[in-house]
């Protein structure tokens, strides 16, 4: 159980996300959160789990000076790949829009990177979920868009809001994953995680 693991080490959880702290709070983890800002620029011939496992690391490497011997540093990203295209925070309601009907009746890959780093080692584990799409009308989507602002959110959707309810067919993997955490391998790396000492 993971309960034990805050007696040995410090675990610092640096996202903003309310999803992954909750996430954080359900595994029964204690954490602090640290926050830092960084530019999430990628190289652009990366593909697929390449950039999210890129901006994870990425969201660590500003940290890695001041960790001490017992931290535990967990960042984390979610990259939606749709037609060979990385979806990212809509900037605006427009650019939401144009997403979510760029996915309409369609699948969608959404891959969670989570980036582990001690003061010595780093592990990044990814999970990629598919994602199906019914059909969805400009009347819906403009209606979600606006009343529900997912603006915080790679691909411009929550799956736990009513977007989710009414218009996922079908996913194949993991739900969490497509909250923000795949929390089954975040178990699994704090359950092993004396290799990373």
């Amino acid at each position: 159980m993971l309960h034990t693991l805050s007696s040995t080490y410090n675990i610092i959880l640096a996202s903003g996300s309310p999803r992954r702290q909750q996430f954080f709070k359900d595994l029964g983890l204690n954490f602090e959160i640290r926050l830092k800002s960084v530019e999430e620029i990628y190289p652009e011939h990366l593909q697929h789990h390449e950039i999210s496992d890129y901006l994870a690391e990425l969201k660590a490497s500003v940290f890695v000076n001041e960790l001490k011997a017992n931290d535990i540093l967990v960042t984390s990203d979610t990259v939606v790949w749709h037609e060979g295209v990385s979806l990212a925070k809509p900037q605006n309601a427009q650019e939401a829009f144009e997403m979510i009907a760029a996915m309409s009746g369609k699948t969608h890959d959404v891959i969670t990177s989570v980036c582990f780093t001690t003061a010595t080692s780093q592990k990044t584990v990814h999970e990629v979920t598919k994602v199906t799409f019914e059909p969805i009308s400009d009347e819906e989507i403009w209606y979600y868009v606006n009343n529900f602002k997912p603006f915080d959110k790679a691909g411009a959707y929550g799956i736990q809001e009513w977007i989710g309810y009414t218009k996922v067919a079908r996913i194949e993997g993991s739900y969490t994953n497509v909250v923000g955490l795949p929390t089954h391998l975040v178990y699994q790396v704090f359950s092993e995680i004396e290799e990373l000492f």
